[in-house]
């Protein structure tokens, strides 16, 4: 079912668990291979639209043939802006070699405050989406965080497969530091923001920003990020987790266009897969978000569990009945309202001003 997002703590830790009958479910299954029906798990605001909406499509996987259709089919098309703060399209430089990268910002007028950043990447598994996608929410967040926000309209794979993406999120990030003063922007309060792919893209882009000791993050604020190319090839989670959405399938071709070798290989490209980073000491806090019947779940948590072992700040939600883009489908929700008011919580932690 290939439908967009769009239209359809304690401590260091915070983890919402799942219901009792979702944990015992889970534990059947892992502990016999007993199937699990996916409906039975899914938050009742959710049931019936996704239940339709697998009855009307399926949950087939994209292939090579099936990426042309999507594209056609007008996903991220420029939506009608909202009429504050101004948003402009701007072209900035790439990486020597590379082509200009079109970035989308939001922003009040400078006034002689120096303000955060948010550099905000879109999702689309690697292969799909583009800036104008999060021209909307850019403009939210730049009004409600009081903030520059950079949308950046990275290379899709497989046309342009690793490192083009990261050259090209890199990039914008290096334009916001280097220009910050004309932009009215705090160099000590810039944020990278990122759902699914581009939660991945997040992650890759603050390791790479720690790795070259250029930049520093404030934090990372990854929604239901792709962070693990073997999750559904060489790793299998349990059947009920990415049965909507986002599938095992999907998850191997958008892997496997952007590495340019195959998903779950034994060897991919260094900084390609955040989930593969040995070393995780030295990044920004972190928020992690995602839905406990979400294909990435297993690698969130890991992830999270990871970065708390490196002393890195790091908050982890995990919505029980929900699936991949659960707070775009059911944004009215009791669940949609808490998640994003959760990472709303710690963005704004992390970009207010130090005093």
């Amino acid at each position: 079912m290939k439908i967009s997002r769009r239209q359809f703590g304690v401590g260091p830790l915070a983890l919402l668990a799942m219901p009792a009958f979702a944990r015992s479910a889970m534990a059947s299954e892992r502990a016999a291979g007993a199937a699990v029906d996916p409906v039975s798990l899914l938050d009742p605001a959710l049931r019936p639209i996704v239940t339709a909406w697998a009855a009307k499509f399926g949950n087939g996987s994209i292939t090579a043939d099936g990426l042309a259709k999507i594209r056609a089919g007008g996903d991220g098309q420029k939506p009608t802006l909202a009429a504050s703060p101004p948003l402009t399209e701007r072209m900035i430089p790439g990486k020597k070699g590379d082509p200009d990268v079109r970035v989308l910002v939001a922003a009040a007028p400078p006034d002689g405050r120096k303000r955060p950043a948010i550099l905000d990447m879109h999702g689309g598994g690697y292969i799909l989406g583009n800036a104008w996608g999060e021209a909307l929410r850019a403009q939210s967040m730049a009004g409600e965080f009081d903030s520059v926000v950079v949308s950046v309209d990275y290379r899709l794979a497989p046309e342009t497969p690793f490192p083009g993406a990261l050259d090209d999120n890199y990039a914008a990030l290096h334009w916001i530091y280097a220009n910050a003063d004309t932009l009215g922007v705090d160099r000590d309060r810039i944020a990278v923001f990122g759902e699914s792919a581009g939660g991945g893209h997040a992650a890759a882009l603050a390791i790479a920003a720690r790795d070259r000791g250029e930049i520093p993050l404030c934090c990372q604020i990854l929604i239901y990020p792709m962070l693990d190319d073997r999750t559904g090839s060489s790793v299998m989670p349990p059947s009920f987790m990415g049965s909507y959405v986002w599938n095992a399938g999907d998850n191997r071709f958008g892997w496997s266009s952007y590495l340019g070798v195959p998903a779950g290989s034994a060897s991919v490209p260094d900084g390609a897969v955040p989930a593969r980073e040995t070393d995780l000491t030295g990044l920004p806090p972190t928020f992690i978000g995602v839905g406990a019947l979400d294909l990435f779940v297993d690698e969130d948590v890991d992830y999270a569990r990871r970065l708390v072992n490196s002393a890195i700040p790091a908050t982890l939600l995990v919505v029980p009945g929900a699936i991949h883009g659960f707070d775009h489908i059911i944004p009215q929700s009791r669940i949609a309202k808490e998640f994003t008011e959760a990472w709303k919580s710690v963005l704004a932690s992390c970009l207010a001003a130090k005093v």
